[in-house]
């Protein structure tokens, strides 16, 4: 959500439009509805962002009742540009809305629309009162000094990622079978060279080997900023026993009465809070926070690498053989603390 709403701040100044105060479409993730203002603080990104774009909180009544003229560049392939594709829409019909080309190259926006997306991805959003309220009580219930690990190994997650696991457990394997539909996943020479561009999710007892052979101590305290439905945590818990979530640290009146983007934004808070940030898996919510954390000179982050992983253990390495590849490939970033963090926004610096 955050990245669209970035984008969608470069995307107005690129086009010289007004927008609109965004709606969320969950659905798709959690099966719920919210809006910007159950995270956001409106008047704050509205503020802040006054003099890079124009936000309205609703529609003018001569377009309410009307449907925007939609366009989708979400398939656009190659080299795009919103200027040329988008703005003859946009004074035809005056009212529009936009699926974002996920092809679109940041770095290729003018100087004036990248300021614009820069401003109201560090400087704009922060969450609504009552979410940050929530969200420090979370971070001072947490026993310091603790690492935030972003785990991902959900059902669909794993489905989604076409990869087989033989040695889950069978109520696993039925609930990532469920949640495939029509990706089945890659079998033979296939499946293995999927397997080795790491594109496979690191299961949570391969997540805590990489931990241990980077001597993390099983006794840290760990904040897992994951969703519900987690496969196999045990295999990492029964390692690492000092594990605290949302669900036990909140009262189950609150965690209950909590949307999933919210509970989401709770994960994002601590996340960007944590002495230390380990991810399995480098997507959105990754990204946003080892760029929040670069922002604020908080560089002990960290992405563990599948790719890494699923060659070591191609090649037949087990036990310390294999904990002493993990640890080479890792030293660098771990020792140093590096993150990597999106780029468009940031000078280049040597570290």
């Amino acid at each position: 959500m955050r990245r669209d709403l970035c984008d969608g701040i470069g995307i107005a100044r690129l086009l010289n439009a007004t927008l609109v105060l965004p709606k969320f479409e969950v659905a798709a993730y959690w099966n719920e509805s919210s809006g910007f203002a159950d995270v956001f603080d409106v008047d704050f990104f509205i503020e802040r962002t006054k003099g890079f774009v124009d936000i309205v909180k609703e529609l003018p009544e001569e377009i309410a009742g009307k449907e925007p003229f939609r366009v989708d560049c979400s398939k656009r392939k190659g080299s795009f540009d919103y200027a040329e594709v988008v703005l003859p829409a946009l004074l035809k019909h005056q009212f529009i809305s936009i699926t974002p080309a996920m092809s679109q190259r940041r770095d290729r926006y003018p100087l004036f629309a990248k300021a614009a997306l820069c401003q109201a991805c560090y400087n704009s959003l922060r969450l609504n009162k009552a979410l940050e309220k929530k969200g420090f009580e979370l971070l001072s219930a947490i026993p310091k000094p603790f690492l935030s690990l972003h785990l991902r190994f959900e059902p669909d997650m794993v489905a989604y990622s076409q990869c087989e696991y033989n040695t889950l457990s069978p109520s696993s394997l039925k609930a990532i079978e469920a949640a495939r539909g029509d990706r089945k996943p890659w079998t033979g020479d296939a499946a293995r060279l999927w397997r080795e561009r790491g594109k496979c999710p690191l299961t949570p007892n391969e997540t805590a080997f990489i931990l241990q052979a980077l001597a993390i101590p099983t006794n840290t305290t760990i904040y897992l900023a994951a969703g519900d439905g987690i496969l196999e945590l045990e295999g990492f818990t029964s390692v690492y026993t000092n594990v605290h979530t949302k669900s036990s640290l909140l009262s189950a009146d609150d965690f209950v009465a909590m949307h999933g983007n919210t509970k989401a934004a709770l994960d994002y808070y601590i996340s960007i809070n944590s002495e230390a940030y380990i991810a399995t898996h480098f997507g959105n919510m990754d990204k946003m926070v080892s760029a929040m954390r670069t922002l604020n000179g908080m560089y002990k982050t960290l992405v563990l690498s599948r790719k890494a992983f699923a060659s070591s253990t191609s090649k037949g390495l087990v036990g310390k053989e294999l904990a002493d590849a993990m640890w080479e490939s890792h030293k660098e970033d771990f020792v140093m603390g590096r993150g990597t963090a999106l780029p468009d926004c940031f000078c280049e610096i040597g570290m």
